[in-house]
């Protein structure tokens, strides 16, 4: 998108009004569960358009004054000054401590050749192993961080089920093929936001042209018997990890091109499942539609 010039008005995109409201039925939902109530929700949108068009919509050598971000995003100038001082930075929330590192950890655990099976997957390893060439939890916590002990880490990721410790065998056990926390509300709510930020900036970079395009593919079907949901599950799963585990290992073989003059990037691939029963209504409007589709 041409930051030089505004936007059009979203009113006048019936497809782009559409999406939107279907991409928020999730976000509002979040909201109400937890206690988020419409003023406030209001309040955090009106500070992400400011902190977006600021941002994003400067213009060349003259940055984005507040009479431009009111244009842009219809803001009132008082409440864009407001908040322009006040923000804390959206888009730069860093990961939580124990996401950042667990995830580093769970990653070298997933790929390093003495850390997996033959299938591919990380095998439980020893607690502790008084030879240092076996890998054990400790040796792989201190590969990755010597700043933190990792009891330390254990503790924390036994807190969040991320792993099972077996006390008779003194062996740990991740799992799943990553970071994946069964609790630590934190954690999870990281994941939400940066996962679907990311699958969401992905499809608005293809909308608006953006070259080259990235990956934003989805088999979808409808009239699916509910019986089969299960065993769909369990077989986007099974792939989706291989594919996975494959961009993980490639990533840490060390042998990635490297150029002097370009930035490092920061990448994010994901897979998600997702089923829910159709209503009366969905089921009519499509009753008449090809049943599934590919894109």
């Amino acid at each position: 998108m041409n930051p030089s010039s505004p936007p059009a008005d979203p009113s006048a995109t019936p497809a782009v009004r559409a999406a939107l409201a279907r991409l928020l039925r999730p976000a509002i939902r979040l909201a109400i569960r937890h206690g988020l109530m419409f003023p406030a929700f209001a309040e955090l949108l009106k500070e992400v358009y400011v902190d977006v068009a600021a941002r994003d919509f400067a213009l060349p050598d003259k940055g984005a004054t507040d009479s431009r971000v009111t244009l842009l995003t219809g803001v009132h100038r008082k409440d864009v000054r407001r908040l322009r001082e006040t923000r804390a930075g959206l888009r730069d929330a860093a990961a939580p401590r124990s996401v950042s590192l667990g995830a580093q950890i769970a990653a070298a655990w997933s790929a390093r050749s003495d850390c997996i099976d033959a299938d591919g997957r990380p095998k439980p390893l020893p607690r502790a192993a008084a030879d240092p060439a076996v890998a054990s939890f400790e040796s792989l916590v201190q590969s990755v961080s010597k700043d933190i002990r990792p009891r330390a880490v254990l503790d924390e990721w036994t807190r969040l089920g991320v792993v099972d410790v077996d006390a008779t065998a003194d062996t740990v056990a991740l799992r799943a093929d990553a970071f994946v926390p069964a609790d630590g509300f934190v954690e999870k709510t990281f994941y939400v936001g940066q996962n679907v930020h990311d699958h969401l900036a992905a499809a608005a970079h293809n909308l608006d042209g953006g070259q080259p395009p990235m990956l934003e593919r989805c088999v979808h079907y409808a009239h699916v018997p509910a019986a089969a949901v299960p065993e769909l599950a369990a077989l986007a799963e099974t792939t989706g990890m291989k594919a996975l585990r494959a961009v993980n290992a490639r990533i840490r073989s060390g042998t990635l091109p490297r150029t002097a003059a370009a930035p490092d990037q920061r990448v994010n691939f994901g897979i998600w499942f997702f089923a829910e029963p159709m209503d009366a209504a969905a089921a009519a409007a499509t009753a008449d539609e090809a049943d599934g589709d590919a894109r």
